[in-house]
């Protein structure tokens, strides 16, 4: 049987260790910014499973693909109306948004 590491933790401890509890104005700047990272992450991951290019994406969507790169790397923050342009109308797919307190 194996030990447990005692000095494994998890990634909320870790986060919480990091940038403090939430609430903090820390903690919050790294919750919005992860949002942020997560939404070109899931761009990038859709695109791929579609096996599209950045390139024909843009095509798609009517700009560039350096936009795209932009956004799927997260140099660029995204308008509501251009991620549902590009979720709908180049990868086919809805947004769904949602409130949370």
């Amino acid at each position: 049987m194996k030990s447990k590491d005692k000095n494994l933790k998890s990634l909320d401890q870790f986060i919480d260790e990091q940038y403090g509890k939430r609430g903090i104005p820390e903690r919050e700047n790294f919750e919005e910014r992860y949002e942020i990272f997560k939404m070109g992450a899931l761009i990038h991951e859709a695109r791929v499973r579609k096996g599209m290019t950045q390139e024909e994406l843009a095509i798609k969507v009517g700009t560039t693909k350096s936009y795209i790169s932009r956004i799927e790397n997260n140099v660029k923050e995204v308008r509501m109306s251009t991620l549902q342009k590009i979720v709908e109308k180049g990868l086919g797919g809805k947004v769904r948004v949602s409130i949370e307190f």
